[in-house]
């Protein structure tokens, strides 16, 4: 029998019950027989392409406006083969349709909630107002409508938009409510990068099946969703030419921590992590990747020939190696002429500013066994009627964020801004994957990060979270002010 203790260890904390922080009712299966599981094992690995995500068209373009409409809807749609899933989607589509956007022309998104709960959009990683943040408590309610203003004046990222209803966020992400959406700004496009075809988002997720080939949602379950989903499909190949390809990696699963390489051993070349571009390229042949977080990869197939095979693997549990450990294959079926390269300098990031502030961040859950347990930001749960840190508009301010768990890992997500990763357990972050502007950062059991931010742009409130969804839902959530 596997004790709870193994289980954390393996990589994730758990909530078992949904008590007072949890869920209700999973939406889909509330109330129905459930079929046995599908064993992974019976789908066919690499026997299906990857699909590329859609681009979102414009309902409407005027001089500095670009205009969506999108509506959250159930569909049915064939993720495993010959055989059609119910999912949560943006506009019928799984996953969502990206949405290419352009720092200096605003974006308004209508939504339109025609499910039967309640939602809120958030843009993760943007700088927006407080009413148009997607917070928790800020609902679009069943066959409601709301316009999201997003002005994009922050410069080029990977962001994504994905639900945030609290109680209801980690189930609606975890059926299909997420999507890119890519901000663009001239000092990126001037750069000769991969670009074109040979530029290609890609949204990796887990998942659970039934034998009915539907979705099965339980509350942080994180040891049964061992099926892999690539752009909606799973354990996809990509038919590549060999020359250099820029890949956008979103872990958009709701806890599983990725650790992902290629079978050969190869290396490849980070260029951007969730701000947006690094300052210089970063060597490496892996790539580590918590819920929420994003980067930027190049590979260059010039390197094989044609007719080579790689697998892209993820060599972090918890779950059967042969299937979690297994993501995707790159086959190299042409050659092709690139023009395209990765600069030693690729942008210059904005110089830290002097800190006049020092908070101390505490991550917390119950990992004792409790029936119910909870998760705490400084000993507290999330109350939507009480503002954590009131923080004065246009300070600097810099946070150490510890997870003071023994065994459970956790990961920690800011509205509002892109902060600077100052010090990962003491040592300096200068160089490397953590040395860009990000959103989102990793903390290990016992792990402490240093973070610095800038407070400016827009009064209000907004939340600051784990991004391991159950965990926020659990009640590892606080809320700032700024005034």
């Amino acid at each position: 029998m596997i004790s709870r203790r193994s289980l954390l260890r393996a990589g994730i904390g758990t909530a078992a019950a949904v008590g007072g922080g949890g869920l209700v009712a999973p939406l889909l299966t509330a109330g129905v027989a459930r079929a046995a599981d599908l064993d992974p094992a019976t789908i066919v690995k690499y026997a299906v392409p990857m699909p590329l995500i859609p681009v979102l068209k414009p309902s409407m373009v005027s001089a500095g406006t670009s205009y969506y409409g999108v509506t959250m809807q159930e569909t049915a749609a064939q993720i495993l083969p010959g055989a059609k899933t119910r999912v949560l989607t943006y506009g019928g589509s799984f996953p969502g349709r990206t949405i290419k956007a352009t720092t200096g022309r605003h974006t308004v998104v209508r939504q339109v909630n025609a499910l039967d709960s309640p939602t809120a959009v958030h843009l993760h990683g943007a700088h927006v107002p407080p009413e148009h943040d997607g917070s928790p408590m800020d609902l679009i309610a069943p066959g409601g409508r709301r316009n999201y203003t997003y002005p994009n004046t922050q410069s080029h990222a990977n962001l994504w938009f994905h639900d945030h209803a609290h109680h209801y966020e980690s189930e609606h992400v975890y059926r299909g409510l997420s999507a890119f959406y890519l901000l663009t700004d001239r000092a990126e496009q001037n750069l000769p990068l991969p670009s074109g075809e040979f530029d290609v988002p890609i949204l990796l997720r887990d998942a659970r099946f039934d034998a009915d080939n539907q979705l099965v949602y339980v509350m942080d379950d994180f040891l049964n969703r061992n099926t892999i989903l690539v752009n909606g499909k799973p354990w996809p190949y990509f038919q590549v030419a060999a020359r250099k390809y820029r890949f956008r990696v979103l872990n958009s699963t709701n806890l599983r921590f990725l650790t992902l390489k290629l079978s050969n051993g190869g290396s490849f070349t980070q260029i951007g992590s969730d701000g947006g571009l690094l300052a210089t390229p970063h060597e490496t042949n892996e790539l580590k990747l918590s819920a929420g977080e994003r980067a930027d990869i190049v590979i260059d197939f010039a390197q094989y020939p044609v007719g080579t095979s790689i697998e892209l693997i993820n060599e972090q549990g918890p779950g059967p190696m042969e299937h979690v450990g297994k993501v995707m294959r790159f086959d190299v079926t042409r050659t092709a002429k690139d023009d395209s390269s990765v600069p030693a300098t690729l942008r210059t990031l904005p110089a830290l500013a002097a800190a006049t502030v020092n908070r101390t961040i505490d991550l917390r859950m119950d990992e004792d066994g409790r029936p119910e347990p909870k998760a705490y930001i400084n000993e507290k749960l999330y109350d939507p009627n009480r503002v954590d840190t009131e923080i004065r508009y246009g300070t600097t301010e810099i946070w150490t964020v510890r997870n003071v768990n023994q065994f459970a890992p956790h990961n920690f997500h800011m509205h509002l801004v892109q902060f600077r990763v100052l010090e990962r357990n003491g040592r300096p972050v200068t160089s490397g994957p953590e040395s860009g502007l990000k959103d989102t950062i990793t903390l290990t059991a016992g792990e402490t990060v240093k973070l610095q931010a800038t407070f400016t742009g827009y009064r209000g409130e907004y939340v600051y979270h784990c991004h391991m969804f159950d965990h926020g839902a659990m009640g590892m959530m606080a809320t700032m002010k700024i005034v």
